[in-house]
């Protein structure tokens, strides 16, 4: 039964199990000070009851101190006795009138024994058969008589009774409308958090760039306070770094599904070729010797491509990865002596290319990977040989702009349209789609240049313009 009860509770809402344990607490306080009150009501009114027992024996004692009879005022349904207590024994008198004590008096001779035995005024509580309980209290009223007045106690229990009566009922009423205005007002205060629940079961279904997968965040009529409207930040905060990472993911995606593409179409050209010269190779080795060597070096030349391109494609890979053993092998360098080298060995592949050197700095030594700094500086250099006329000047210039080594090299060729100036550094992008594999390269010389310039912690730029292209390299100087 109770697990019954607790698996039903557990089924409510948060408002209803609110409200109903505020409904428990305010019960408890209730209960307690209900009590209170009765306990002190009854107390208060017992302590009435005994004054006005001492105040009615004073004028009691005095009359039969003087005349002998009980002259004084008395009370309708109270009860008196009178006893000597000469020989040391209470004897009951004769009551003035029969209503003065009941048919029992045992309750009230018990009184007047233990006035005797305490020799001090008795004051108690008991039960007269019949009758209910009694207040009863003995005085001495003069050497050897003793008078007890008993005092019903059932308008304090009818008094009591009737308190009692009401503070179940107008306790009852304000608990109940405690449970009902309780309950409406938390599932108010609760509606932002329906809101929620509404908003993250409607994602399955929902784009979350959906207004509809946003909560407003303003203080509106429907509550919450500040500590809701917290979690509204966080749960529109939450929304949108979902958002965002749903989005990077999807981009990755479809990069990832473009890369695939895109080397499978670059593999697959020296591929075909290597199968071509192959054949024909065979076919020289049985019915034209002559031609065998001939067709033997451009399968090697297509094999070399294709090395280059997977070469290329580790590099980049490993580089994405960010691998412990990533192909960086840090030593001081000096960056002035590598650009040196890179002109140098420009001008003896590219002799009709006029190449100028500027350098700041007569020496700057950096902590890089010289093999891979020089690998981005001889693509640059290839990229603006094999993009711009024959013929057109090349320039390279070093110097130190704050805590960065820059590096430019620059052309006075056409240019890189505006279009394409923001995909140069994407893997297997073309300028020029028209251009051949043989001249144009792979498409992966600038993508490799930027993943091995930002594997330093630098940056790559690109500024272009009709007669004016710069490749802007920043390398971070440390001590």
């Amino acid at each position: 039964m109770i697990r019954r009860l607790l698996r039903s509770y557990r089924r409510l809402r948060l408002g209803t199990r609110l409200a109903l344990g505020l409904g428990a607490l305010a019960l408890v306080v209730f209960a307690v000070v209900g009590t209170a009150l009765t306990t002190y009501m009854r107390d208060y009114l017992s302590n009435q009851l005994d004054d006005q027992l001492g105040l009615a024996q004073v004028a009691q004692s005095r009359s039969i101190a003087e005349s002998g009879t009980l002259a004084g005022k008395k009370y309708w349904g109270w009860y008196y006795a009178v006893y000597d207590v000469s020989d040391g024994s209470p004897v009951l008198r004769k009551p003035e009138e029969p209503s003065d004590l009941p048919k029992d008096v045992a309750g009230l001779t018990a009184v007047a024994k233990a006035q005797i035995s305490a020799n001090t005024e008795v004051l108690r509580t008991e039960d007269i058969a019949g009758q209910g309980e009694y207040r009863l209290r003995s005085c001495e009223v003069k050497p050897g008589v003793i008078l007890v007045s008993g005092a019903p106690t059932a308008d304090i229990d009818d008094t009591v009774r009737r308190l009692i009566t009401v503070q179940v009922v107008a306790f009852g009423l304000a608990l109940l409308a405690l449970v009902l205005a309780g309950r409406r007002m938390l599932r108010r205060g609760l509606n932002p958090l329906s809101d929620m629940a509404h908003t993250a079961h409607g994602i399955a279904s929902h784009d979350l760039t959906e207004s509809a997968a946003r909560l407003p965040l303003r203080a509106d009529k429907r509550g919450g306070g500040p500590e809701v409207e917290e979690l509204r930040t966080a749960f529109n905060t939450m929304l949108e770094h979902i958002d965002d990472s749903l989005a990077v993911r999807a981009e990755a995606e479809q990069r990832l599904r473009r890369f695939v593409a895109d080397a499978s179409h670059e593999l697959r050209t020296p591929l075909m070729s290597v199968r071509g010269y192959a054949d024909l190779f065979q076919y020289a080795a049985a019915n034209a010797p002559e031609e065998r060597d001939k067709h033997l070096a451009r399968l090697r030349a297509e094999a070399a491509r294709m090395g280059v391109l997977l070469d290329d494609l580790l590099l980049l890979a490993r580089l994405d990865a960010a691998e412990v053993d990533a192909p960086l092998r840090m030593q001081d360098t000096d960056l002035v002596e590598l650009v040196d080298e890179a002109a140098a060995a420009f001008r003896a592949t590219h002799p009709e290319r006029p190449l100028k050197v500027t350098s700041g700095p007569p020496s700057l030594k950096l902590r890089l990977d010289p093999h891979r700094i020089r690998q981005v500086l001889d693509n640059l250099l290839t990229n603006a040989a094999v993009h711009t006329p024959a013929g057109t000047p090349v320039s390279m210039a070093i110097e130190v702009t704050g805590d960065k080594a820059v590096v430019r090299v620059e052309d006075t060729g056409p240019g890189i349209p505006a279009a394409d100036q923001e995909r140069v550094f994407d893997r297997f992008y073309r300028v020029d789609k028209a251009r051949s594999r043989d001249r144009g390269g792979s498409g992966l010389g600038l993508s490799v240049a930027g993943s091995l310039v930002r594997a330093h912690g630098g940056t790559i730029e690109l500024r272009s313009a009709p007669g004016s292209t710069v490749f802007t390299v920043s390398l971070p100087v440390r001590a």
